[in-house]
C-alpha cells in the first residue's frame, strides 16, 4: 500500500563527475573536491587493464590497482570542481588517470525543509 504523505524530492541540474586514479589519490583529490564545494563523495577500488601496457613503452609505470571518485555536484558548480579534481589528481601527467561528467536526468536524495523552504524562496 502506497504512503501518501510522503514526498519524493527530486533534484534536476545536476550532474556526475567520475574520476579513475591510482591508488592511494583519492583522498587528496576528494578533499580539494570538498574544499571547493562538492558536499560528499563515493570511492570505490577497481582493477585496471588494458592501458598498462601501452604506457609502459613510455616508461611510466602505471599501478593496476585504481580507485574511482564519483560526486554529483550541480549543474553550476560542475566546471569548477572538476577543473579542481582535474589540477589535484594531476590528470595533465600521462599514466595519472581519467575523468569524465555525466548528465543526470534527475537524483533524489533527502533534503532538509529548511533547505528546500530557502531554494523555493529565491
Amino acid at each position: 500500500m502506497q504512503n501518501n504523505s510522503r514526498q519524493i524530492t527530486t533534484l534536476v541540474d545536476v550532474e556526475l563527475i567520475t574520476c579513475i586514479v591510482q591508488k592511494g589519490k583519492a583522498d587528496a583529490i576528494t578533499k580539494a573536491a570538498f574544499e571547493a564545494g562538492a558536499q560528499g563523495a563515493t570511492i570505490n577500488y577497481a582493477q585496471g587493464s588494458g592501458v598498462r601496457e601501452k604506457l609502459g613503452v613510455l616508461g611510466v609505470a602505471v599501478e593496476a590497482e585504481k580507485e574511482i571518485i564519483q560526486i554529483i555536484v550541480s549543474s553550476e558548480q560542475v566546471d569548477r570542481i572538476f577543473d579542481v579534481i582535474y589540477l589535484e589528481g594531476k590528470l595533465d601527467t600521462p599514466g595519472m588517470g581519467f575523468m569524465h561528467v555525466t548528465k543526470l536526468e534527475k537524483a533524489g536524495t533527502y533534503i532538509p525543509l529548511e533547505v528546500l523552504e530557502k531554494i523555493n524562496n529565491n
